[in-house]
């Protein structure tokens, strides 16, 4: 068996940014690869600018650095199906972490999910779908509602095709905004859906499709503002653990949701190894899926990656020898809280390229995260809505936020925003 792993990270958001400190951590990394990468993740791997979606190029990447191992962070790449591809090229040689384009409808269709979530009686929302040429029944099925009114767009739109109308009036402008393009493709059919009065948190397993393995839950914090207002967005901020997820919710999570889910993908004969997130509200203490996601969320990633104490590498190999189920998982009983510095104007039109300064803030405590990044003539620039996730972990709650807004603080850009209340609500 190898002791040194040549690892592929795919992304270039926070989200990969974690992945990769915490596998950088592993005994048994020889080599780290990311495509393609960010100035954060540079520091700790060697990025190639390669996209994700040339697969003849990223298989080109794997066999010329003898990769043994492929994470793929973000759901567009599995959508569009860069785990089928490599899995017919190299899969006798390589680990794939990812499910394949056949999982990732998990993910990648609002309608997919819940038509599986039905079948295999996990609870959840009940809800209709529609396209363009159904928009007058739409708008029926809307009347027929108690309010608010959920609207989610069918396909990929980067966490924010989801809109809670609060009363008929918005619900139908905004299903005809939707189906005329409002999301572009994502949303030419749109889920209607019940609105459940509750809390949400994240919930996270490693799968080999038979055995999984649970990671640290979290809450993450969609809106722009602060006490839960304004748009939603990709993440302000997150906490792990959850106060309020106790043995018994979890392990009403593990019934009634989990291990549903992977009987159902077995018995429909959808091959899944890789990560799944389930997005789920409690109703008077009994969990409900919101959504699927196909990959660990952003930014509860930058939260729980300061929680695992296993090595990251055992689990992928683990997960790639279908040996999950010899696996304990060893969580770091701290909190850990997230906060985003966003750029002025996120998460609608944005400035980029302000020059950011004082970030090399990393310390025992805290960690700084890139995600919309760029180096130009030797500077560090903003160029995307989310520019940086700080991290911190701490004996409370409280302390963790604390640690992480100080930093929030210290680091400058012009038109920097962020949330001072993450994990007000527990």
């Amino acid at each position: 068996m190898k002791v040194k792993f040549n690892v592929l990270l795919i992304g270039s958001g926070g989200r990969e940014h974690a992945i990769a400190w915490k596998i950088s951590q592993s005994s048994k990394l020889n080599k780290l690869i990311c495509i393609p990468g960010n100035p954060g993740i540079s520091s700790i791997a060697e990025c190639i600018n390669c996209s994700p979606d040339n697969h003849l190029e990223v298989l080109k990447i794997v066999v010329e650095y003898k990769i043994d191992i492929v994470v793929c962070g973000p759901e567009v790449p599995l959508a569009n199906g860069i785990m089928d591809f490599l899995k017919y090229k190299v899969s006798d040689s390589c680990i794939l972490i990812g499910p394949e384009q056949l999982g990732a409808q998990l993910e990648s269709s609002k309608r997919f999910s819940k038509e599986f979530m039905l079948r295999h009686k996990i609870p959840t929302a009940s809800y209709q779908s529609f396209n363009l040429a159904q928009l007058s029944d739409a708008k029926k099925f809307i009347q027929s509602m108690n309010t608010p009114i959920v609207l989610k767009a069918d396909g990929l739109a980067a966490g924010k095709g989801v809109i809670i109308c609060k009363d008929h009036t918005q619900a139908n402008n905004e299903i005809e905004e939707m189906l005329n393009g409002k999301f572009g493709e994502a949303s030419t059919e749109v889920v209607i859906e019940e609105f459940l009065k509750g809390i949400e948190f994240s919930y996270f397993v490693l799968t080999d499709g038979n055995e999984f393995i649970e990671l640290p839950e979290a809450k993450d914090y969609k809106r722009i503002g602060e006490q839960d207002t304004g748009l939603n967005t990709g993440g302000m901020g997150s906490i792990s653990p959850v106060s309020f997820v106790d043995d018994q919710l979890r392990e009403k999570v593990r019934i009634k949701i989990i291990n549903p889910t992977i009987q159902g993908l077995k018995k429909e004969n959808i091959p899944y190894q890789g990560f799944i997130f389930f997005g789920l509200i409690k109703v008077e203490n009994e969990p409900y899926v919101i959504e699927y996601n196909c990959r660990l969320g952003d930014p509860e990633t930058e939260s729980i990656m300061l929680r695992i104490k296993n090595d990251l590498i055992d689990l992928f190999v683990a997960c790639g020898n279908n040996q999950l189920g010899t696996v304990k998982m060893e969580f770091n009983n701290e909190f850990a809280a997230t906060v985003f510095l966003v750029s002025k104007g996120y998460p609608g039109e944005i400035e980029k390229d302000k020059m950011i300064s004082n970030y090399n803030l990393d310390n025992y405590s805290s960690k700084v995260f890139h995600a919309g990044t760029r180096y130009a003539e030797e500077k560090l620039l903003t160029q995307g809505g989310r520019v940086i996730a700080i991290s911190s972990l701490a004996s409370t709650k409280q302390e963790a936020v604390a640690l992480s807004l100080d930093l929030a603080e210290k680091i400058q850009y012009d038109g920097k925003y962020y949330r001072r209340d993450i994990g007000f609500d527990l």
